[in-house]
């Protein structure tokens, strides 16, 4: 699958999760609403200047955005192995990363 194709499920998938429409975005990043759906297609690609609003209104890295990397964002992935965390386990992780706190010191 293209990079295009894979950033354009990508940029979708977040614009979902936070409720908005493709007319939001396009209106948000000046762009035609049809060059905006092309983009989530991965038939267009984006300006950098558009990556760089994307990426702050979808509080994305850009290296995720066109990637899928979180390079600069070295936590992302144990932010999101902590939101799997069932409520009934949550204060077992909370007295595991205390105690790594206490050992880091």
């Amino acid at each position: 699958m293209s990079y295009k194709k894979q950033m354009g499920q990508r940029i979708k998938c977040r614009r979902k999760e936070l409720r908005l429409t493709q007319e939001n975005i396009a209106e948000y990043l000046d762009i035609s609403v049809k060059h905006y759906s092309e983009a989530e297609r991965g038939l267009a690609g984006l300006s950098i200047e558009n990556l760089i609003k994307l990426s702050a209104l979808f509080d994305l890295s850009i290296d995720y955005i066109v990637k899928g990397d979180h390079v600069d964002n070295p936590w992302y992935s144990t932010l999101l192995l902590l939101q799997s965390v069932p409520n009934d386990k949550i204060p077992y992780v909370k007295e595991l990363i205390k105690n790594g706190v206490e050992l880091a010191k």
